[in-house]
């Protein structure tokens, strides 16, 4: 048997629902995550302080006794959003970040911006104060290809604004493709990028090949072989442009299991363990540390966790992980098709 103990990793894109959902999720995070980004776009978004104070407390209240876990909370922004909401979210220490959905890009999504010029004041404010933009990388035009979206985005949106306001802190979320690894990795230290431990692991074929398989549909959709090596490429050589996300995205199976299933993947219960396999299949767990513990708290400019866990990795393949039962339903947790020979010690 063999371990590996690492500072407490971090997840800085994560979602938790609300009410008997996060009751039932939370755990699977707060048990080995420190912190973690909160997304905020619930029915109704969370888009003042005030809400993401209430939304903050709520999360909290659930936390299992012994469960050391601060979520940081973001707030989403819309063409109402104004600079001096931005500023005293941020001055009261309770917003970490704002999170720029393009409308209808993703769950929940439709309150999202449809004209980026509408929210130039409050980046302008944001790029002030150093408060970090979360983008979800795509445009929603209709004619264009889903594949494409978010290499489409880069040109149309992100890099005319990095030009625009090069002192913005941005943090270009679950990024899924190979031109979106180039341009971070060619970014300067205002631009980081979180990507997902399913984004490493799977292409599309996970979703298309021998039927449809809608537990691996997420958005951004995975894309092809090609784009799943740039990000590996990109983690394996151990910079801090890229951190830990999650996306870690709970959704009841029968709105998965429908005509027109919701996107997302519930990987909290295994992300550790699947990215231990994946490091050491490549001989690089003596980098699994920075990726997950270590870059993103520097990115956002916060200490790294001072505590530790321990990963064993065991002799024989660990079993599946059950469906997380709530009173709603099932959720399903994220297969990766790959065996997967280590957990997380109990005492962690």
């Amino acid at each position: 048997m063999q371990q590996l103990t690492i500072r407490r990793p971090d997840d800085w894109h994560l979602h938790l629902r609300d009410e008997v959902v996060m009751q039932a999720v939370l755990p699977h995070s707060s048990s080995w995550c420190g912190r973690a980004i909160i997304m905020p776009n619930l029915v109704p978004p969370v888009t003042t302080p005030e809400m993401a104070d209430k939304y903050r407390q709520r999360i909290l209240a659930a936390l299992p006794e012994g469960h050391n876990f601060t979520p940081l909370m973001v707030l989403y922004l819309t063409e109402a959003t104004t600079p001096a909401e931005v500023r005293k979210g941020a001055s009261d220490g309770i917003v970490t970040a704002v999170k720029l959905y393009p409308a209808g890009a993703t769950t929940n999504s439709d309150s999202g911006v449809r004209d980026i010029e509408k929210v130039m004041p409050v980046l302008e404010e944001m790029a002030e104060i150093g408060l970090p933009l979360l983008v979800h990388g795509e445009v929603t035009d209709s004619d264009i290809d889903i594949f494409d979206r978010e290499a489409v985005f880069i040109e149309r949106v992100l890099a005319p604004l990095r030009k625009r306001l090069p002192e913005l802190r941005i943090v270009f979320e679950h990024i899924t493709t190979r031109q979106a690894a180039e341009f971070v990795l060619a970014g300067d230290d205002n631009l980081g990028a979180t990507i997902t431990p399913h984004h490493l692991l799977i292409n599309r074929n996970a979703i298309l090949a021998g039927g449809i398989k809608p537990h691996y549909y997420c958005l951004p959709v995975a894309k092809r072989e090609s784009h799943r090596l740039a990000l590996l490429e990109a983690v394996l050589a151990d910079t801090k442009k890229v951190f830990l996300g999650t996306d870690s995205a709970p959704h009841l199976d029968p709105a998965k299991l429908q005509p027109c299933g919701c996107a997302g993947i519930f990987n909290a219960p295994n992300t550790l363990a699947c990215l231990a396999q994946l490091f050491e299949a490549h001989d690089a767990l003596d980098r699994l540390e920075n990726f997950t513990s270590v870059y993103g708290p520097e990115f956002y400019r916060l200490p790294v966790n001072s505590d530790t866990i321990t990963l064993i990795r065991h002799d024989t393949a660990q079993p599946a992980i059950a469906p997380v039962v709530t009173e709603e339903g099932p959720v399903t947790v994220f297969d990766p098709q790959i065996e997967i020979f280590w957990s997380i010690a109990d005492n962690c």
